[in-house]
């Protein structure tokens, strides 16, 4: 047995203690503290012995009397009678040695007292002990009984498991067989399926179509062909898929001939009415929509059901399908077409206008003709559109062959109409209409469409999850069939995958075709008037009338009527010199006309090609112009011409043409060609040397070649445009600086009064000339002082510099000191032609 060992307690260590001196000095008494303790000194000096000595020192020190020794004490005992304590002395000390005896019992008495309460606690831990090894005992003959029990459970446990893995070795068996007796019970459904199918398409009846077990009948079948499909592995499966297809193809042919019977009979009898006898607009469209509509009540499931199988096996079903689309679009057109053409015919006969002058017959107003006939070819296959979504789901290319067949009756009249207009204007507008209407278009009126007479949920298809991403197995089809709460599920999910395909009628599709024709026309058009009013355009008399035109207008202040353009975000019509078009040359408000006109009706890269074609033919134009002007100003005398109005009017149109070219953001151009600048010598060393088609010869041959060039309208007309403000800013030069260059081609050694009298004329012909040359310039800037100072910076250095030239000419001369007075200096010179 172990006791648990005892751990010396562990005990603060001990400060040292403090002596007198130092008490004294962290504790010092006051007078009143000094008188206490000398009273209690004095006290216990005169203290006497203890009540149990008394008696004792009494009887030593005095013979007791006998009548104190006879007399009792306070307590009614005697001295002798009293209890004597265990360390009082039992004789009296009269000795020494009775003394030492005495006090080593007291000192004994005192180390037997200190040491009892150790003793009483080493008597409670041993009792401890004991406790403890009492408890050990017990709780070892505890763990013996807990392991017996423990093994006997151990035994209970494995035999109880052993019990439930047979147990449940026999639950997996029987799981196994109902697995398998279910597995070949399903599997065998899909082969039975096959009888009934058999039996019903044997017996088919005039409505057997019409009935839900015949959609149903079809969708176990299409069921039954996917498994069998993924499971060719089956016995006889082969045979089973061949028979079940069979019947697929027989039940789809059902639906097919039921359906094209139907419309066949629809049509001839509305056919009939509307030919019987006199019927309003609103009967025959209440016969050719309506009626039509409510029939697709019937015939939308059935044919629903032919869609979607012959998406799935177009090889074997879309033949079927297109002869529903076929026998659909017959009967339409049957009814429609009459009633196309009188209508279409009426709106010609609305067109015609009066033709002005003697004997001029009616004409047709192709804008008013092309904005009544497309509005209603609109409005036409808007309905036929409606009308088909209610039967089909498919078919859209079909569709819009056959609505491109009802436009082509408007198109055979409006295309040769189109092809020979004219008149720029009226193709401008024409595109305008049909743009309008391809703007209008129908993209958001089908968003939410559903037919008024969507099938019942009990007439939609359950096979319609099969585009989902699992397909319904034939427990679920049969279900679907007795259980109408799924049938309602599947209808859902069927209807909200409905009108994937034909949602929006893209009315631009059908239009397309006439707005290319008048986008083509108006390209034609456009580019005879470029050649013929801007490159072969022969200036009149009062064209080249310049400066004239631009005084009159200043003096006018405003343009009397200006060109107007329609509402748009054309960027030409924003153009900052556009108030003042009637002063420009005829080519550049022609320019700006047609590209105006061109810019929102025709494609971006055509558009480029004519405007960089008719800017180019433009800056000819007024390239001639300006010589034209140039030759006009010429002196009768045949002297140089004064070329200045001539300059300032090519600068004043070209900044417009660049302003033109910005506006339509005009990009480089890429041009391809043929290099034959190589051909010549490539000829002559054939000739002379035949061998040099053989062997490496060929290699040092040069052949034509394809060359790309990039042109751009913009750095042309900034090229022009520098090299003629340099012309400008020369010729205005020349004439202000002609006095000194006069003086300074002169052989002679100049003197003071050449000197004196050539600065004179020099500054008389600044101050007349300069000021001219700077109003003109305003003038024919239209007052832009920006570009007007931008002008006349390098007109003031080249002034200064050829005077520069002449003030050192002058003072190297002879009488250079003399003359030195009246020239001037660099900066008086320059502050005197700002000055101006």
């Amino acid at each position: 047995m172990r006791r648990q060992q005892l751990h010396p307690i562990q005990l603060p260590p001990v400060k040292p203690p403090l002596n007198i001196e130092e008490w004294e000095a962290k504790a010092p008494l006051t007078d009143a503290e000094l008188g206490s303790i000398r009273d209690i000194k004095t006290a216990c000096e005169a203290r006497r012995l203890p009540a149990k000595f008394a008696d004792a020192t009494e009887s030593i020190s005095r013979p007791s009397t006998p009548v104190n020794r006879n007399t009792a004490s306070p307590t009614g005992e005697t001295p002798s009678s009293r209890p004597q304590h265990p360390l009082h002395p039992a004789h009296p000390i009269a000795t020494p040695q009775d003394f030492h005896d005495w006090f080593a019992l007291i000192d004994k008495s005192i180390s037997h007292s200190q040491e009892a309460h150790f003793r009483a606690h080493l008597d409670t831990l041993s009792g401890y002990l004991n406790n403890c090894d009492t408890l050990i005992d017990q709780v070892n003959e505890v763990d013996e009984d807990v392991s017996r029990m423990m093994q006997d459970w151990i035994g209970v446990e494995e035999g109880g498991q052993s019990l439930q893995g047979a147990c449940e070795r026999m639950l997996e068996e029987r799981d196994r067989l109902i697995r398998v007796t279910d597995e070949i019970e399903e599997r065998l459904e899909y082969f039975q399926e096959l009888e009934y199918a058999t039996r019903m398409l044997n017996h088919p009846g005039d409505g057997l179509v019409l009935q839900d077990d015949f959609l149903f009948m079809v969708e176990r079948l299409d069921v039954c062909i996917e498994y069998l499909e993924s499971h060719r592995e089956f016995k006889e499966s082969q045979l089973f898929l061949m028979r079940y297809q069979h019947c697929l193809t027989r039940s789809m042919t059902l639906i097919k001939i039921h359906c094209v019977n139907s419309l066949k009979a629809l049509a001839s009898e509305i056919h009939k009415r509307l030919t019987s006898s006199e019927v309003s607009s609103a009967t025959q469209t209440l016969l050719l929509y309506p009626k039509f509509q409510s029939a697709a009540k019937a015939l939308r499931p059935i044919i629903t059901e032919l869609e979607v199988r012959a998406v799935r096996r177009p090889d074997d079903l879309s033949a079927l399908l297109n002869e529903c689309h076929a026998a659909y679009f017959s009967s339409r057109k049957q009814l429609i077409t009459s009633r196309l053409i009188e209508e279409i015919q009426r709106i010609i006969r609305g067109a015609e206008v009066q033709g002005i002058g003697k004997g001029a017959g009616p004409t047709i107003d192709l804008v008013g003709l092309t904005r009544a006939g497309c509005s209603y070819l609109k409005q036409l296959c808007s309905d036929e559109f409606n009308l088909y979504r209610h039967f089909f789901d498919s078919g859209e290319d079909k569709l819009y062959r056959f609505l491109e067949g009802l436009c082509d009756y408007l198109y055979d009249d409006l295309r040769p109409r189109i092809l020979h207009e004219p008149k720029l204007g009226v193709l401008c507008e024409v595109c305008t209409v049909i743009q309008a209407l391809m703007v209008l278009d129908l993209s958001g009126d089908f968003d939410d469409f559903e037919p008024s007479n969507q099938p019942d949920n009990d007439h939609l298809s359950p096979l319609d999850t099969l585009k989902s991403p699992l397909s319904p197995t034939l427990r679920d089809v049969k279900s679907a069939h007795s259980d109408p709460s799924l049938r309602s599920d599947l209808a859902r999910s069927a209807r909200a995958r409905k009108h994937q395909q034909l949602k929006h009628l893209h009315i631009g599709n059908l239009l397309e075709m006439v707005l290319q024709d008048a986008q083509t026309r108006l390209v034609f058009k456009a580019q005879a008037v470029i050649q013929s009013e801007i490159r072969y355009y022969v200036a009149k008399e009062g064209d080249l009338d310049y400066p004239q035109k631009l005084t009159e207008f200043r003096k006018k202040g405003s343009e009397g009527a200006p060109i107007l353009l329609s509402p748009s975000d054309n960027p030409l019509s924003r153009m900052t010199s556009l108030p003042r078009q009637s002063t420009w040359y005829p080519t550049v408000k022609k320019t700006h006309w047609v590209l105006s006109q061109l810019h929102d009706y025709v494609k971006p890269a055509i558009f480029e090609d004519i405007a960089y074609e008719a800017i180019s033919l433009c800056r000819e134009s007024l390239v001639s112009a300006s010589d034209l002007i140039s030759a006009k100003s010429k002196s009768p005398a045949g002297s140089q011409p004064i070329s200045a109005d001539a300059q300032l009017f090519l600068v004043r149109h070209l900044l417009i043409l660049k302003e033109m070219a910005t506006a339509v953001g005009l990009d480089a151009q890429k041009e391809r060609g043929v290099d034959f600048s190589g051909m010549a010598d490539t000829l002559s060393s054939i000739i002379f040397n035949p061998n040099a088609l053989l062997g490496q010869g060929l290699t040092n041959l040069r052949f034509p070649k394809v060359v790309e060039s990039i042109a751009d309208a913009r750095l042309e007309l900034d090229a022009l445009l520098k090299r003629v403000c340099e012309e400008a800013i020369s010729g205005c030069t020349l004439d202000v600086t002609a006095p000194i260059q006069s003086f300074l081609s002169s052989l002679v050694d100049p003197t003071a009064a050449a000197v004196s009298k050539a600065h004179s004329e020099f500054v008389e012909g600044c101050k007349r000339l300069i000021p001219e040359w700077t109003e003109k310039l305003r003038l024919y800037l239209d007052d832009d002082e920006r570009t007007v100072s931008v002008l006349l910076p390098p007109m003031h250095d080249k002034v200064v510099e050829a005077y520069e030239t002449f003030r050192i000419r002058a003072l190297t001369s002879k009488d250079g000191g003399s003359t030195e007075g009246i020239l001037l200096s660099r900066a008086s010179l320059d502050e005197f032609l700002r000055s101006l």
